[in-house]
């Protein structure tokens, strides 16, 4: 099990979606420190740290990014091509979390370097095994970049 807390940058304009993913990480048994943001253009404030999110210390580089695809402002396949072309942030994984199926989605998902495409079921039962293993996966078992290439490698304990 990992020691510390896991940062993860939520990237989702639907409050409900969020509050139940934000529910499922928190509590997901790894420790999880979820930041959420509602469109596109603050999720790269916040990933490059302008606007309201230039503090670095109260904005750290989130160890995964949870990315719906409609966003305001800024269109998720945009945050997508901007991050991967970016260093060292291309290296954190990026988990298309939608609810489009459109095969055109996937494939330009794909293509902008999304590490993973996941299709938010609707049923809350599934939405909630879904999150259960995303939690175990990214937040466990995956191993991110070590420190100094654009995440934070968490300690095993």
């Amino acid at each position: 099990m990992a020691a510390g807390k896991v940062v993860v940058l939520l990237v989702e304009d639907d409050q409900d979606h969020a509050e139940l993913v934000m529910r499922y990480l928190t509590m997901h048994p790894v420790a999880s420190r979820v930041f959420h943001v509602t469109d596109g253009q603050q999720a790269l404030d916040y990933m490059f740290h302008t606007g309201g999110y230039s503090k670095v210390d109260a904005y750290p580089v989130p160890q995964v990014i949870l990315l719906d695809l409609r966003l305001p402002k800024v269109d998720g396949i945009e945050v997508l091509r901007t991050l991967k072309n970016s260093q060292p942030l291309d290296r954190i994984p990026i988990v298309v979390l939608t609810t489009s199926g459109e095969e055109r989605d996937i494939a330009a998902a794909y293509s902008s370097k999304a590490n993973s495409y996941v299709i938010k079921p609707l049923d809350s039962a599934k939405f909630g095994a879904l999150m259960k293993d995303l939690g175990f996966y990214w937040l466990e078992w995956n191993q991110p970049p070590v420190s100094g290439s654009g995440t934070v490698r968490r300690s095993k304990a």
